[in-house]
């Protein structure tokens, strides 16, 4: 004899609650981990791209130099970063000065389709590399 605190259809009410919510949180944890990993991996070339020019010669290879480092440091391959753009400022680019480049990525959420969440997700980094004091530059 059934009582009047029965349990049937309880496991299915269960499941049709939590289902949205557990498949919200999945999303939302992959969207915050490629933002993450994203803004590792421009953290990661712009420091690479700064450190390169700052041991080259003069400030047009030091702009070449760090737009093709940085590039191709973390971001070779990346496929949350496929175009990024990278900005040296060499006006420092003296001994004593210093070389300062930033690494602009857009990561694309789209295909997570989640109301809410944006498309795209700008993530940017710069680093700074002092010039050795002591060097001559050409």
């Amino acid at each position: 004899m059934k009582g009047f605190h029965d349990d049937d259809g309880s496991l299915t009410v269960e499941l049709v609650l939590l289902t949205p919510v557990v498949f919200l949180l999945a999303v939302l944890v992959l969207a915050f981990g490629r933002v993450g990993q994203a803004r590792q991996e421009v953290v990661e070339s712009s420091r690479a791209g700064a450190q390169f020019a700052a041991v080259l010669p003069d400030a047009a290879q030091a702009v070449s130099g760090a737009q093709a480092t940085a590039s191709g440091a973390a971001l070779d391959g990346s496929r949350l970063c496929p175009s990024p753009r990278v900005i040296t400022d060499v006006t420092h680019f003296y001994p004593g000065g210093y070389v300062t480049v930033t690494v602009i990525c857009r990561v694309s959420l789209a295909d997570l389709a989640l109301p809410g969440v944006p498309g795209t997700v700008v993530v940017q980094a710069s680093s700074t590399a002092p010039i050795d004091p002591y060097r001559s530059l050409q």
